[in-house]
């Protein structure tokens, strides 16, 4: 995935091609990097485990497989000047838009059975164990709420009621057409409601709580009230309800059809009472403990080096 990124690079410098009006390289690079990095973060995840298993071997190897289908036809599209995504219009796309939609089911299913493995091992301390497992749930829901791109458009719907021949079937904005005005960078609608930013929210869970944790970690060499191994635990509850907070937040706001950086006064305050509880939540997590927990308290203790390098 890394190298189909460079190759993707290039092909925005030297491909003037557009579609949906955007470089028509910019979706294979935005896949093949957002694949790189789940991929990088699955494998670090499972490389905590105690000891490998055959469930996991296949589950990832399925996740592998998965991914590179999905980023052939991607990239065979872009070759043929051809929307990848939602695409109808003849057999041969209907054909690959669903096999994309398996490969994606296949996808999900392979990272559900992944979060229960990971749920049912010690990964770490306590803070680490939990970091990777919300990590893994709301990136599961992230991926779910993905599923909300197929839903037909009112256009779309017209057409079919019209008995008339359907070309798209889904999209990415609520409430506007694909293809305005778009933030740079993400590509994300900024006239109307956009339903990847729920999908980038979740997905990048994935990440963001064990970075989360690993920022906690590095200030607690200045302060000492982090060392505190329950702490650490609560601080990683606290981000993790933020994460949910703020999906939930960004998928209502998608589906009225109001644009991220367009906050209307309900969203404005929904987010400031979100702010408010994470807040009050961090705050009552860095209260100090009746005693203090290290990681090298016997109930907090990670695998050792030799079970490390084993897996």
């Amino acid at each position: 995935m890394a190298a189909l990124a460079v190759v993707a690079a290039v092909g925005m410098i030297v491909d003037d091609r557009v579609s949906v009006g955007a470089p028509i390289w910019f979706k294979p690079l935005k896949f093949a990097v957002s694949f790189a990095a789940y991929g990088l973060t699955l494998a670090w995840m499972l490389s905590r485990r105690p000891a490998p298993s055959r469930v996991g071997t296949w589950a990832a190897h399925t996740v592998v497989v998965a991914g590179l289908i999905e980023m052939s036809i991607i990239i065979g599209q872009t070759l043929r000047g051809r929307r990848s995504h939602f695409n109808v219009e003849t057999p041969l796309d209907r054909g690959l838009f669903l096999i994309m939609g398996g490969t994606i089911v296949a996808l999900w299913l392979a990272t559900l059975v992944l979060a229960a493995l990971l749920f049912r091992a010690r990964l770490g301390d306590r803070a680490t164990t939990w970091a990777i497992r919300l990590g893994a749930l709301i990136a599961l829901a992230g991926l779910l709420l993905g599923g909300l791109m197929l839903t037909p458009t009112p256009e779309q719907q017209a057409q079919q009621a019209a008995g008339l021949a359907r070309t798209l079937v889904g999209a990415h904005s609520a409430g506007v057409p694909d293809g305005g005005p778009a933030m740079p960078l993400t590509g994300w609608n900024t006239t109307g409601g956009d339903l990847r930013v729920p999908h980038f929210v979740g997905m990048h869970a994935l990440q963001a709580l064990p970075l989360f944790l690993h920022g906690v970690e590095a200030l607690a060499r200045r302060r000492a009230r982090l060392r505190d191994a329950r702490v650490r635990l609560r601080l990683v509850l606290t981000a993790a309800g933020f994460l949910t907070g703020l999906l939930a937040l960004v998928t209502w706001q998608a589906l009225r059809g109001q644009a991220l950086i367009h906050p209307d006064a309900p969203t404005l305050t929904a987010l400031a009472a979100l702010v408010t509880a994470t807040a009050a939540g961090g705050y009552a997590a860095l209260r100090p403990t009746s005693r203090t927990h290290t990681d090298t308290d016997t109930d907090t203790e990670r695998p050792t080096q030799s079970t490390e390098l084993t897996a």
